[in-house]
């Protein structure tokens, strides 16, 4: 048995369909599929039944995930220790975060680091899926919700304002009513967040008119003249054309939090690439 076809096996049962664990693990989908017959030919069991909605786990593929994932932590900590242990500072460093976090504020540090640090590479995820930490999917992440993995060290690095935000020249709407006022908001998935639900409250008769998971989206809906929107403070401040307005109390703020594997904290590039976001970007 190959740690490399348990590896095919884990992102199967993980993504539930052999494209999502092609594209999880960059191969095709054809290859994919080759490998996991020849896992199950060599262990003489079937490990999924095949229905319409994707790959579920048979009895023994049940038994073979449980012993698959601790092989997969026992590699995964061997690499970690490793990595903390390694002083050079060469190598990559892979980094999730939001989508406005990344390009707003991170990169410019980045940018920085690149300077002090041409040997180190940055692989910046920006997207709204939670990166494991302790599977290695990202060596520091930067999240809105604290970190509750106890292999994970962390801490608060800001605190975030938001501001409500409408075009130059427009007049702004009436606290507490905002009849006939456009609303560019977060969608569906996200319509709870804080920011979301206040601008929903104190502007009970607006009407939404974009919605949208980016805020990147929002601001420049907002910077054509589509609406008002509330948007993280860093973002909205450097949009031309645009006001922040005042609708008698502020949008709640967010705070961001990074985290990263304690089997990390020795390693040369991570230390130095956290010490230079701290220094630039904690409060």
């Amino acid at each position: 048995m190959e740690w490399s076809d348990l590896r095919i096996f884990l992102a199967i049962a993980r993504a539930g369909t052999l494209g999502a664990a092609a594209r999880s693990f960059g191969q095709s989908q054809p290859t994919m599929g080759r490998r996991l017959r020849a896992l199950e030919t060599a262990i003489g069991h079937t490990l999924f039944q095949r229905t319409g909605d994707g790959f579920v786990l048979t009895d023994e593929g049940s038994a073979l995930l449980a012993h698959a994932e601790r092989i997969e932590e026992e590699v995964l900590a061997a690499q970690r220790q490793l990595d903390g242990d390694d002083r050079q500072l060469g190598g990559t460093l892979r980094i999730s975060s939001s989508d406005w976090f990344g390009i707003h504020l991170l990169t410019p540090v980045f940018a920085e680091f690149a300077k002090l640090q041409p040997r180190v590479v940055i692989e910046l995820l920006t997207d709204h899926r939670l990166y494991s930490l302790p599977r290695r999917e990202a060596d520091i992440a930067f999240r809105i919700t604290p970190f509750r993995e106890a292999e994970v060290i962390s801490r608060r690095l800001m605190h975030i304002e938001y501001g409500v935000y409408l075009k130059s020249g427009f007049k702004p709407p009436r606290a507490g009513d905002g009849a006939g006022t456009p609303l560019i908001t977060m969608d569906m998935a996200f319509s709870d967040v804080p920011d979301a639900v206040w601008l929903q409250r104190v502007l009970p008769n607006a009407h939404i008119v974009s919605r949208s998971n980016n805020r990147d989206v929002q601001a420049r809906m907002c910077g054509q003249g589509a609406g008002v929107a509330v948007l993280p403070r860093p973002l909205g401040d450097g949009i031309a054309g645009v006001r922040r307005i005042d609708l008698g109390e502020q949008p709640p703020g967010r705070n961001t939090y990074v985290g990263y594997h304690r089997d990390l904290k020795r390693q040369a590039r991570l230390r130095a690439l956290l010490d230079l976001v701290i220094e630039r970007l904690a409060n």
